[in-house]
């Protein structure tokens, strides 16, 4: 037997989320059964703790998308037991049982080692979202992006994948300006390393000019709408974007072609479910290299099973900051 929060759906289509007591037997199929240690927050677990928005298939449900533990039992080589693993992306926590349980079980190919140097907790404070970061950060850099070529914009920056991209470019010497709706938040952002805090209501209205003054060296972007076309058209010349994700809408309102023919200005859209191997491997050591386990700490919060419905609307509603991390045992 074995703890899980469990989200349900009745004959109305309303869902409830609570903690059950499972029997093993109902594990999904998969080559390795994890003894998870660890799981964290992510807006997509508030989706499917509550209404599921589309991503869940099938109820009974258990949700999740991050989760770090030790093998119990694999039928795959390239893991043992003992072996201490991390798990982000692959649709875990949508259409696949996830990380909010004692125990889960998947494929072997979503898997990833553990790295060196990070504990299953430090794993989940960085979870998809610092995950989501690093790919971020590695495709500005794989696009020209160094640290003497101006500041780099952090939108959403009080958030899960904002904090740590805050923190990893900080640390690696980039000037960073931080983007909040929360004044609140403006020592916790410069606590992670940014130099400068931009209000929202600076970029989030539509402007009907084709370009603004050059100003930004890179930016990762968690919000789109208004913000994001207003920011294209503040980035310098040959610059990128990192486009991580849509809490101001899907659309990219007041965008124009023009900063992509006049400024050579480039769109990375980043995806962290379907990564290849190679890539995550590369993302998680260049976690455990270049985000700093102080800074990591200053961002989390613990929480645990029972505690993570209201969690998971709290972070629908933009009112969660930093990482949940959530310890499926306490």
């Amino acid at each position: 037997m074995f703890k899980a929060l469990v989200v349900e759906k009745d004959e109305e289509g309303k869902t409830c989320a609570r903690v059950q007591e499972l029997d093993a037997a109902r594990l999904p199929e998969g080559d390795v059964t994890v003894a998870v240690e660890y799981s964290t927050l992510n807006y997509k677990d508030g989706l499917c703790i509550g209404p599921g928005a589309g991503l869940v298939r099938h109820y009974p449900h258990v949700p999740g998308i991050d989760f770090a533990g030790t093998v119990e039992a694999s039928s795959d080589a390239r893991y043992r037991p003992g072996d201490k693993v991390v798990l982000t992306g692959w649709r875990v926590g949508e259409t696949h049982w996830g990380g909010y349980a004692q125990k889960a079980r998947v494929k072997a190919d979503w898997l990833v080692p553990l790295p060196a140097g990070l504990s299953t907790r430090q794993a989940m404070a960085v979870g998809t979202a610092g995950f989501t970061a690093m790919l971020a950060v590695m495709a500005l850099e794989d696009h020209g992006l160094e640290k003497d070529h101006g500041p780099v914009l952090v939108t959403g920056a009080a958030g899960g994948v904002g904090s740590v991209a805050v923190a990893v470019l900080a640390n690696l010497g980039h000037e960073v300006a931080a983007v909040t709706g929360r004044p609140e938040t403006a020592d916790y952002l410069k606590g992670l390393g940014a130099t400068r805090i931009v209000a929202r209501e600076e970029l989030n209205e539509v402007t009907k000019k084709p370009l603004e003054s050059e100003t930004w060296a890179g930016c990762v972007d968690a919000v789109a709408g208004a913000m994001l076309g207003r920011v294209l058209k503040q980035m310098k010349y040959g610059t990128s974007v990192a486009a991580v994700g849509l809490a101001g809408g899907a659309a990219i309102e007041g965008a124009l072609i023009t900063p992509f023919i006049l400024r050579g200005v480039n769109l990375l859209g980043i995806d962290s479910v379907m990564q290849p191997y190679d890539n995550r491997l590369r993302a998680w050591e260049r976690i455990a290299r270049d985000l700093p386990m102080d800074r990591l700490d200053a961002m989390v919060q613990e929480a645990t099973l029972a505690e993570l419905p209201g969690l998971g609307r709290d972070i629908l509603k933009g009112q969660v900051k930093g990482r949940v991390v959530v310890d499926v045992n306490a």
